[in-house]
Order: structure tokens, then sequence, then C-alpha cells
């Protein structure tokens, strides 16, 4: 065995270790290289830390593919535009010793504990659909190597059985890198999850409580063995012999990093407060709210919330949308017109401006009188 250091790798080669294989053929990014950590993080199990991994790997090492999985305390992790109050009940969560974390990809919140497997892949730049899907078919696939049905579906889903979630899946870009992560569901504390999640009401109305709730499988049903041995052998499906060992400076930088996810304006701050919201869910693309901020009866500012995904770079969507509407007079006829006739992307996965357009088109006359002063943003 030999060991070769560089300034801030060490990569530990054997010629005896077993050549890892996938179960199927993959295009381009798999198998990865998998990302191992020193002793001093063995045992970290706090989200953000790992959060500040994947960004600082990605800054680190401007190619190849990167893979690495982990697992938490108890933590409900939000979206990037998501409103915390809406999403979690957030005294359940302080009661219950729930941390709570801020990722900046976009999707809905989730709840993960030592019972679940966290997935971090840091891929080239680009775009980003195809990298999505051959994630999601690799992961997919190397769990039917373990004997499960998973298969990748929706937006963003790997399910089992007649269609139970085990895992779902965000991404983002950041600085000519792609990074995609997902919560893996073995096995979980299905009281905690339920009690602090809170399912956006055209959820329920939709499907129902009960049906909302079926909807989540755990994996334990389908591959025996433990959480820590199907972890394991899904690392050895999914990259190569040959991991990237982290050092200790690395380390300190990933905490540095991390330390910024605690910040108050970033983990509250999301939403913000507008005069008129108009809010709808589309298929495939999530809860979408346009908020718009008015100076007299023109569009001053649009921010955007939802648990959608954006498809460049993180705030790059509100920039598209302001780009569209702000300066117009804040009636349905205006916007309406104003997205009709705009080109160009939305900056929203899956959302078109005619799509937009119609959302102005179908708010109702309450939807555009402003109460007095600003009002918090709502999802009605």
């Amino acid at each position: 065995m030999r060991v070769v250091f560089s300034r801030y790798i060490c990569r530990v080669k054997s010629d005896s270790s077993p050549k890892n294989t996938m179960p199927t053929k993959s295009e381009k990014n798999f198998p990865a290289t998998l990302v191992r950590f020193p002793a001093s993080a063995a045992e970290e199990r706090g989200v953000a830390f790992y959060l500040a991994a994947e960004e600082c790997i990605a800054r680190w090492y401007a190619a190849g593919s990167f893979l690495f999985s982990w697992q938490t305390k108890p933590t409900c992790v939000i979206g990037r535009h998501q409103i915390m109050h809406r999403e979690l009940d957030v005294d359940f969560c302080r009661r219950e010793g729930i941390d709570i974390v801020r990722r900046k990809s976009g999707g809905g919140a989730i709840f993960s504990d030592e019972g679940n497997v966290m997935w971090s892949f840091v891929a080239p730049g680009g775009a980003v659909e195809p990298i999505f899907a051959e994630y999601a078919q690799a992961v997919s696939g190397a769990l039917r190597a373990l004997g499960s049905d998973a298969r990748a579906t929706g937006r963003n889903d790997i399910v089992i059985g007649d269609g139970q979630k085990v895992c779902g899946n965000a991404f983002y870009h950041l600085a000519g890198r792609n990074i995609v992560h997902g919560t893996m569901l073995y096995d979980t504390n299905a009281a905690r999850m339920q009690g602090a999640l809170r399912p956006a009401p055209e959820k329920l109305q939709q499907r129902g409580v009960e049906s909302v709730r079926r909807r989540v499988g755990l994996l334990k049903s389908q591959i025996p063995g433990g959480v820590a041995q199907m972890r394991a052998d899904l690392e050895r499906l999914l990259t190569t012999a040959e991991p990237l060992l982290l050092t200790e400076p690395q380390v300190s930088e990933i905490r540095a990093v991390a330390a910024g996810y605690a910040e108050s304006a970033y983990l509250y701050g999301a939403g913000g407060r507008a005069d008129i919201v108009l809010a709808e869910r589309f298929p495939g693309v999530g809860g979408v709210e346009i908020c718009l901020r008015l100076k007299g009866s023109l569009v001053e500012d649009v921010t955007l919330a939802g648990d959608y995904f954006e498809t460049g770079e993180a705030g790059g969507a509100a920039e598209c949308f302001c780009r569209v509407l702000a300066g117009l007079p804040a009636t349905r006829s205006s916007l309406a017109e104003a997205a009709a006739q705009a080109t160009g992307p939305t900056g929203v996965r899956g959302l078109s401006w005619q799509d937009v357009a119609g959302m102005a088109v179908r708010a109702t006359a309450e939807d555009f009188v402003a109460p007095a002063g600003n009002s918090e943003t709502r999802n009605d």
C-alpha cells in the first residue's frame, strides 16, 4: 500500500482492493469518488456540517464527481425558499430537541434521524436535469441490487411497493458545479416526524391526512440487515474503490462554513413581507408563491417562496421574475400580459411564463387588495 499526500488530500491506494461495480452501466458520473472524513469528524451528526462539506468539496475540486453518506441526530431540514413556521411545528421541535436547518436547495421540508441515511453528490456543472436523473437512476438501481423494488419517479422521489416514498432528493448550482442531496428512509421515529412536519394544506386537501402518511415507506421492509449494512453496501455499489480522504485543515474550513447555516437571518429569513401574493401548486413543479412588494400601485420588488427547485444559481428565479414584473401596475391584466409575452426561463424548474400568466388570470379581486401596511406572505 502506498499513500500519496498533497496539500488538501491523501489518497490511499491498494492493488488488492476489490473493484466496485454498479448494477447497471452509468452514463458519466457513476461510480463516483467516495469521500471519507478524518477521525475528528467521524461522529459528526450535525446537518450543517455536511451541507457545508458539499459546498467546500464543490469549491476545492473543479472536476470529477464525489459521493458521501452521513447520518444525523433528529433534525428537520427545510428548503431554501420555504417559510419555517408554515412547514414545521417549531415549538414541537424545540420540546423534542429536534434541530432545524435550512439547506440551499429547493424542495420541501424533511425529518431525519439516526434511522435514515443522507447522501451528498457533487457533480460537474451544466444542465442539472441529466445529472439529477442519473443520480436517481443510480441510487434506485443500487437499491434494487440489494433486493428492493425501488424506482425513480415524480419530480424528485424514489419509491417502493405501490408508491411509498423512501428517498426525496434536491439539487442546486454552485460555481460551475451541481450539488444533489437526498434523504433515504430505512427506519425512523414516525411520531416525531409527524409531529414536526406540517404537510402543505393543498396536499392534505388533495390526498387527506392518512393518504399523505401512507405515501412514506421504510426500506427496512425490503432490505434486511440494518441501516449500517445498507449504507455500506450502497457505498460499495455507487463509488470507486479508491476514496478521497479529507484532511484536518479541510475539516476546520468546513466547520467555519457550517457556522453560517446557524445565522438567524439565513435560518429564519426566507419569505419576507409582501403586499400581494399569488400562490398555486403545479404538478411536477411544487408550490410557488409570487410575492409582490408595491410602491403605490406599482410592483417595486418580487420575491418567491415555496418548495420548488431553481434551475440556475440560487436566487436567480426571483431575478427573472423581477425583470418581467417590476415596474408594472399591480393588476391581473398587466401581470398576465407581461408574463404571457415574456421570453427566456423563469428560473423555476418546470414552470413556464404561461403558467405565471395563468396564476394572474386565476387570481381573485381580493388577492389584489393590499391590506393597510404590508402583510406577511401567506398561502391562501
